[in-house]
């Protein structure tokens, strides 16, 4: 079996994996790193998002040989990130969560597009979204939570403090 190094939450890694091994099943199975979500298993739901070198990714559908030696981020990854902060913060104030299954996915998303986009529209928003699939129907708030997540961006590092994990 071929041995991959990876970059996963800023940490190297060593996995023995089949080549054709998604990228989700090496988060998860052999990593142990659980926040990344399996919904669909055909890169449609969003529930297995990632960043991939900061571009929000669907890792079911990403073979570990395609992935070898990048920067992967999961959400665990995001804990810290004052972007990932503020986003975790608006999803509270809007009351974003419902059932939370796809909420990893959503914010993983979201916080791609808020740091190549700080000021997003609303078309803007809808595009960086679609692909991330909310059986719960929350969409308007998710909108509106990340558009107070790109106005809370004034607000200092350090002083959010409940954990990305604990969403």
């Amino acid at each position: 079996m071929p041995s991959y190094s990876l970059s996963i939450n800023n940490k190297p890694v060593q996995v023995d994996a089949e080549p054709d091994m998604p990228l989700l099943w090496v988060v998860r199975d052999l990593l142990g790193l659980k926040g990344t979500k399996f919904g669909c298993g055909i890169a449609q739901c969003g529930a297995c998002t990632v960043h991939l070198a900061g571009t929000a990714v669907r890792s079911c559908g990403l073979p570990i040989s395609a992935v070898a030696g990048q920067k992967i981020t999961t959400i665990e990854g995001l804990t810290g990130n004052h972007q990932a902060e503020l986003v975790q913060k608006a999803w509270i104030e809007e009351q974003v969560p419902q059932c939370g299954y796809c909420q990893s996915g959503q914010i993983m998303s979201a916080v791609a597009l808020l740091h190549r986009n700080p000021k997003p529209t609303d078309a803007d928003i809808d595009m960086a979204m679609q692909g991330n699939i909310c059986r719960c129907g929350t969409y308007d708030r998710i909108r509106k939570a990340i558009h107070r997540a790109a106005t809370l961006q004034q607000v200092p590092p350090g002083s959010l403090k409940k954990s990305l994990t604990q969403i």
